[in-house]
């Protein structure tokens, strides 16, 4: 490991300059300025591209039971539908750890964490920046490193409220790179995860300033809003209430981003390349210098033609959730895909989401989901109208029916979040969080199609090879 250090930081094209034949280390990439933002610039493109595919885009989506799967449209296996293959075991719950479907993304996670601590640690020294500037780089820098381990938390520790206090396992927290020295860390309780993860954020809040360093749109960085953003979904994740309500509010009153209105919704999720106005954090996809895109989420959810799309449509699950007058109903593009039905092609209706054609970036963070948190949170301290009224700002910009009373209020805003935040990563977490069991009718072809709260089979099982490094983990249950 200590080896590869020097290379730790090349997983990008243009991560690390160099001339032919030569390897830049790791003291030279991060003696300087440019050099400390080349490398920053390239842990944005490894989050992209770690959070990107295809593994952790679809997971809360399949797993919850809002996607299904299409149709083959090539070769002798034209019309079936089966599981992809990198989701195979995760789909069926039956993730095994030693061939995990996520083992690459456990690694990534923790190279991302190696790579921003190498830049907190080689910031202070660098001589050409400004005080404010190098503020600047450490705040982007802890908060990436908060949200990687929050992510890794979701995926590998059991919900907060799993135990009464949060004793059960959560995971390791790195907070010093193994330039530092190789250590061999036992995974943390989920209660010190979760106090980690809130110290790196909040140290961050502490230094971000209106500095502009990044190239490119402001969107794809993050900055104090959006850390603020991903402090209030830790909050909700935690059951923390009152800081999940006053930080999101803190996000609707000062951000300066407002909801996108209801006449231009469809059209913003439809545009190519651009995010959503309302985006607190989208991270754009890596484009070479040609300006031919790498890859993009549409790769999963596109659609071009019949006999060209992607393995992963929604679910009538989810199709059927929406009120006849709701606009998000647009938002799927309804396709009759040839399907072998008792060995016989038919003519069955998909549908392709909107959100994530042409050459989508990665929704990380957008404002309606600050206000369906503010909602959780209302509901959490006892006052359902305030849950009412964030709930029916939502359903007014969607044309729905708007509540009229607070009965079963905690349902109606699972489902709302169910709704509006579909194919953007949450409904797994959200069941767990709520202590829900998953059922997923609609295309399923799984003998495994539910799950009943509590399970071991609410998170995947740690990598064998990294137990194998390392005695002083423990694995998850039931692995």
């Amino acid at each position: 490991m200590l080896f590869a250090m020097p290379f730790l930081l090349q997983s990008c094209s243009d991560f690390l300059e160099q001339e032919p034949g030569t390897k830049t280390s790791i003291t030279e990439q991060l003696k300087d300025k440019k050099g400390v933002l080349t490398a920053l610039n390239g842990v944005y493109q490894n989050l992209e591209g770690d959070l990107r595919g295809e593994r952790f885009a679809v997971y809360a989506d399949v797993q919850g039971g809002n996607i299904k799967f299409t149709p083959s449209y090539t070769g002798a296996s034209k019309g079936q539908i089966s599981i992809p293959t990198n989701i195979k075991d995760v789909y069926s719950f039956d993730d095994k750890a030693l061939a995990s479907n996520f083992s690459s993304f456990y690694s990534d996670g923790y190279d991302i964490i190696n790579q921003v601590n190498l830049i907190l640690e080689y910031t202070d020294a660098v001589s050409d920046a400004t005080d404010a500037e190098k503020n600047q780089i450490k705040a982007q820098a802890l908060t990436i490193r908060a949200y990687v381990h929050f992510l890794l938390s979701e995926i590998y520790s059991q919900n907060y409220g799993y135990t009464n206090d949060a004793s059960h396992l959560g995971i390791v927290y790195n907070l010093k790179s193994i330039s530092q020295g190789l250590t061999y860390p036992a995974r943390e309780t989920a209660a010190n995860t979760y106090s980690l993860i809130i110290n790196d954020i909040k140290a961050s809040l502490d230094l971000y300033s209106n500095t502009t360093l990044n190239a490119g749109p402001a969107y794809s960085y993050f900055n104090s809003n959006s850390a603020k953003a991903l402090l209030a979904r830790v909050y909700l994740s935690k059951k923390d209430y009152k800081n999940a309500y006053d930080t999101a509010n803190d996000v609707i009153a000062n951000s300066g981003v407002s909801l996108v209105s209801s006449a231009n919704y469809i059209s913003q999720w439809e545009q190519p390349d651009l995010p959503i106005s309302e985006i607190l954090l989208e991270l754009s996809v890596t484009k070479s210098s040609d300006g031919t895109v790498n890859g993009s989420l549409s790769s999963y959810f596109g659609y071009i033609f019949d006999t060209n799309y992607g393995n992963y449509a929604a679910s009538q699950d989810l199709v059927d959730l929406y009120e006849t007058g709701d606009i998000r109903k647009q938002l799927f593009l309804e396709k009759p895909l040839s399907t072998l039905v008792n060995l016989q092609p038919v003519n069955k209706n998909y549908y392709f989401t909107k959100k994530f054609q042409g050459n989508p970036g990665y929704v990380a963070f957008r404002l309606s989901e600050q206000y369906l948190i503010r909602a959780e949170a209302s509901i959490g301290l006892n006052n359902p109208e305030q849950a009412k009224t964030d709930i029916n700002i939502i359903r007014a910009r969607s044309n729905a029916a708007v509540l009229t009373n607070t009965n079963n209020i905690t349902e109606a805003l699972f489902l709302e979040r169910r709704k509006e935040l579909c194919f953007e990563g949450h409904l797994f977490f959200d069941i767990a969080r709520n202590k829900k069991d998953v059922s997923r009718n609609d295309g399923c072809i799984s003998l495994s199609c539910g799950l009943t709260y509590p399970s071991p089979k609410y998170v995947l099982p740690i990598p064998q090879s990294t137990l194998n490094l390392n005695s002083n983990l423990k694995q998850n249950e039931s692995y």
